[in-house]
C-alpha cells in the first residue's frame, strides 16, 4: 500500500456545514477522519495530501443515532470529525463547486 492512499485512509471527506464555514474563517478547516486516526497521523495526513502547514488538531467523536428503519430500531454509525488550524497563509479550497 502506498503512502497516499494510507493518508486517504485516514482522512474520508471535508465536511461543509455552517458550523465548518464558520470555522474556516479562523483559518481552520473540518474533516471526517477514520475513527481510529490519532492527531499525529492526522496532521501527517493533511500535510502530505494538501501541501499545508497544520498549526493544531482538535478532534471529536459524535456518537450515532438511534433511528427506526421498516420499524425496527438501528442505529447510525459514529463519527470522528477533525478540526485542523492551518499556519497562517496557508488555506485549503474545499468548496462543493455548486
Amino acid at each position: 500500500m502506498s503512502t497516499k492512499s494510507e493518508h486517504y485512509d485516514v482522512i474520508r471527506k471535508p465536511i461543509i456545514t455552517e458550523k465548518a464555514t464558520m470555522a474556516s474563517e479562523a483559518n481552520a478547516v473540518v474533516f471526517e477522519v477514520a475513527i481510529d486516526a490519532n492527531k499525529p497521523m492526522i496532521k501527517e495526513a493533511v500535510e502530505n495530501l494538501f501541501g499545508v502547514k497544520v498549526k493544531a488538531v482538535n478532534t471529536t467523536i459524535t456518537k450515532g443515532k438511534v433511528k427506526r428503519f421498516r420499524g425496527q430500531p438501528g442505529r447510525r454509525k459514529d463519527v470522528k470529525k477533525a478540526y485542523v488550524t492551518l499556519e497562517e497563509g496557508n488555506t485549503i479550497d474545499v468548496s462543493t463547486g455548486l
